[in-house]
């Protein structure tokens, strides 16, 4: 149990981006790999191009974390949305398990007295608070894309994610039941 308001927000925050993660990982498993590499229109990403940026996104953020700036030199941020013939499912799939293992691997270590120490992102100074709040924002906006791509292109083959349409009462009165049994 966090013993500060500063320790429970870090692990708050660690949970918050696990089930992020989570969220995203079992839209993709709903899908093959058309449906990964499809965009619904010239302007739009596909679920492939979110993958790859935000690994991209989270290699340059989080590696160094506290040493160096977030936004690493041999970062090029433009080629994250283009697909080149090596950005096959399986290739894309272990960047983005890299990108997150990187990025616990540099939360996971801090602590509470850690939350106002600064860091740069391009240049710029934020508290760790600031800059972690700044990526917890960012992932859930391309996680939303990646779920909403997903069920989008499974339409009535969906499997939910969460509380399926019509089902609320039924989660409720289970939830109920629930606390009922540990009372």
């Amino acid at each position: 149990m966090s013993t500060t308001l500063a320790d429970h927000y870090l692990a708050n925050v660690l949970v918050e981006f696990r089930r992020y993660k989570s969220l995203a990982d079992r839209a993709m498993a709903q899908i093959d790999d058309p449906v990964f590499f499809a965009v619904l229109d010239p302007e739009a990403n596909s679920i492939a191009i979110l993958v790859k940026h935000m690994a991209g996104n989270m290699r340059s953020r989080w590696r160094d974390f506290l040493t160096s700036d977030g936004e690493k030199p041999d970062r090029d941020r433009d080629s994250e949305f283009i697909l080149t013939p090596a950005d096959t499912r399986p290739a894309l799939m272990a960047r983005w398990e890299e990108g997150w293992q990187t990025m616990f691997q540099a939360l996971e270590p801090l602590a509470g007295t850690d939350l106002l120490r600064t860091v740069t992102i391009r240049g710029e100074p934020h508290t760790i608070i600031a800059a972690t709040n700044r990526q917890v924002a960012h992932y859930a906006y391309h996680v939303g894309q990646i779920v909403f791509l997903a069920k989008h292109a499974r339409s009535s083959a969906w499997q939910s994610l969460s509380i399926p349409r019509g089902k609320s009462a039924q989660f409720n009165d289970a939830m109920a039941a629930k606390r009922d049994t540990r009372a």
